[in-house]
C-alpha cells in the first residue's frame, strides 16, 4: 500500500524535513501494540476456529484504516477513529484483545478535533460505551480499568504532544512576526537617520560647490578655500556613513539576548536575564552579544541544562557577562567557540573566566573595562584606544550631523583614510 502524505496530516505534521519514509517509520512502529489483538485469545485458550478468521479480516481492515489517519488531513480523522473503534465494538464479543481497536480510536481521537476539551469528551465517551459494552459481556472489573487506563494515558498523551506542537507554531509565527516588525522599524529608523545624516552634508556640500564655482574666476584663493572645505565635509560624511553600517552589521546584546531567550526556552530550558545595555560602547556590545550567542548555542547543543541565568553588571569603570546553566559541566577542552570568545575579549582587553564542574552546571564569565562617559580608565585596565573612543561614538546619526562631537567624527575619519 502506498499513500501520499497530506501537509495537514499526522505523518505531515510529525515527520518535519524528514523524507516520506522516514516518517512512515513512526507510524508502523505503533502497530507493534497490535500484538494483543492476538495475544488475548491465545493466552486465555480460546479456540482459534471461533475467533481468528473474523480477526484476520478485522485487521486488514484496520491496517488500511490506521495508515489512512496518519496520512489523510487532520479535519478528515474523525471517520477513521468511528471505523476503527467500530471493530473494537464488533469484534469484541468474539475477541477481547479487540480491546486494542479501541486504544487506537482514543489515540487519533487526540488529534481528530480542533479543541483538545471536545477530543478529550469524545474519548470519554468512547470509553464509557465500550464499558457499557464489556459489562454486558461479563468482562471483569480489572479488565475494564486496565483498558479505561491505558487509553486515557496513550490519548491524553497525544493530546499534550498535539498541544505543545501549537504552542511551539504559534511560538515561530510570533518570532517570525517580531522579526518582521523589527526588520520594519530599522528601515524606518535607517532612512530617517540617512536622512538627517545626508540631507544636510549634501545640501553644504552643493551650496559650497555653487558658492566655489562663480569664485572660481573672481577669487581663485576663495574658491580653492571653499572647494576644501566640501572636501572636509564630504569626508567627514564618509566616515559618517561608515560608522553607521559597522553599527549596522554588529551584532547587539539585546538582540542576541532575545534570540538566546527563544533558542533556550524553545528546548524547554528556563531563562532568568537581569541586564543593563545603557550607554555601552558599540564595540563593547558587539563583543558580548557575540559571547553570549556562542554561550546559549553550547548549552542548547550540549549542556543538558534546565535553567540558564544570564546576569550583566556594571561596577566601577568593569563589565561583566555571566552566563550560568545547571547542566551537566565538566568542560574540559575549549573548542573553536570558546577560544574564539577569549580571542575576541582579549583584542579588547577583556578575559574570560570558565568555572565547570562536573555534574554542578557550568559558569561562563566574560569582562571588559571601559571608562563610563566623561571618566577614565581604572588603574591598571589594559584597554586599547579605540574602544574607549568608541564610547564617544553618538549613538544616533542624528547626533552626528549637529556636529556636537568633532572629536569623534574625526577619529572616525581617519580610521577610514
Amino acid at each position: 500500500m502506498r499513500f501520499d502524505i497530506a501537509p495537514d496530516s499526522i505523518l505531515g505534521y510529525t515527520r518535519g524535513a524528514q523524507p516520506p519514509h522516514k516518517a512512515w517509520r513512526f507510524a508502523l512502529a505503533n502497530l507493534v501494540w497490535g500484538v494483543w489483538i492476538v495475544a488475548v485469545p491465545v493466552l486465555n485458550s480460546m479456540p482459534w476456529r471461533a475467533w481468528l478468521p473474523a480477526t484476520v479480516l478485522s485487521y486488514a481492515l484496520f491496517l488500511w484504516l490506521y495508515l489512512r489517519a496518519y496520512a489523510v488531513p487532520i479535519r478528515q480523522i474523525k471517520g477513521y477513529v468511528a471505523a476503527i473503534a467500530a471493530l473494537g465494538f464488533v469484534l469484541s464479543p468474539i475477541n477481547p484483545g479487540a480491546l486494542t481497536y479501541v486504544i487506537y480510536a482514543c489515540v487519533f481521537t487526540g488529534f481528530a478535533f480542533r479543541s483538545i476539551r471536545i477530543s478529550f469528551l469524545v474519548m470519554l465517551g468512547l470509553l464509557a460505551a465500550y464499558t457499557a459494552e464489556a459489562l454486558t459481556l461479563g468482562w471483569s472489573w480489572p479488565t475494564i480499568l486496565s483498558v479505561t487506563l491505558w487509553a486515557l494515558v496513550i490519548g491524553g498523551m497525544n493530546m499534550m504532544y498535539r498541544s505543545k506542537g501549537q504552542a511551539d507554531a504559534q511560538l515561530r509565527l510570533s518570532h517570525e512576526e517580531i522579526r518582521r516588525l523589527a526588520a520594519t522599524a530599522e528601515r524606518e529608523r535607517i532612512g530617517r537617520d540617512l536622512h538627517d545624516l545626508l540631507g544636510h552634508t549634501l545640501s553644504l556640500v552643493a551650496l559650497k560647490s555653487e558658492l566655489a564655482a562663480r569664485l572660481v574666476e573672481r577669487d581663485a584663493a576663495a574658491a580653492g578655500r571653499e572647494m576644501r572645505e566640501v572636501e572636509r565635509v564630504a569626508r567627514e560624511a564618509l566616515a559618517q556613513v561608515r560608522a553607521a553600517v559597522s553599527g549596522l552589521r554588529a551584532p547587539q546584546l539585546l538582540a542576541e539576548l532575545a534570540s538566546a531567550r527563544l533558542l533556550l526556552e524553545t528546548a524547554g530550558i528556563m531563562v532568568d536575564s537581569r541586564t543593563d545595555t545603557a550607554d555601552l560602547p558599540p564595540a563593547m556590545d558587539a563583543a558580548l552579544a557575540m559571547v553570549l550567542r556562542e554561550a546559549a548555542t553550547n548549552i542548547q547543543r550540549h549542556a543538558g541544562a534546565h535553567r540558564v541565568s544570564v546576569v550583566l553588571t556594571r561596577a566601577s569603570e568593569r563589565v561583566r557577562l555571566c552566563i550560568e546553566d545547571d547542566g551537566r559541566g565538566g568542560v574540559m577542552r575549549e573548542g573553536n567557540g570558546l577560544i574564539g570568545m577569549r580571542e575576541r575579549l582579549a583584542a579588547l582587553g577583556g578575559i574570560l573566566q570558565i568555572d565547570s564542574v562536573p555534574g554542578r552546571g557550568t559558569r561562563l564569565c566574560a569582562e571588559l573595562g571601559c571608562p563610563r562617559a566623561g571618566g577614565r580608565l581604572a588603574e591598571g585596565a589594559s584597554m586599547p584606544g579605540s574602544l574607549c573612543a568608541a564610547a564617544a561614538v553618538p549613538a544616533q546619526l542624528a547626533i552626528a550631523t549637529q556636529g556636537a562631537d568633532r572629536a569623534a567624527v574625526g577619529s572616525a575619519r581617519r580610521g577610514g583614510e
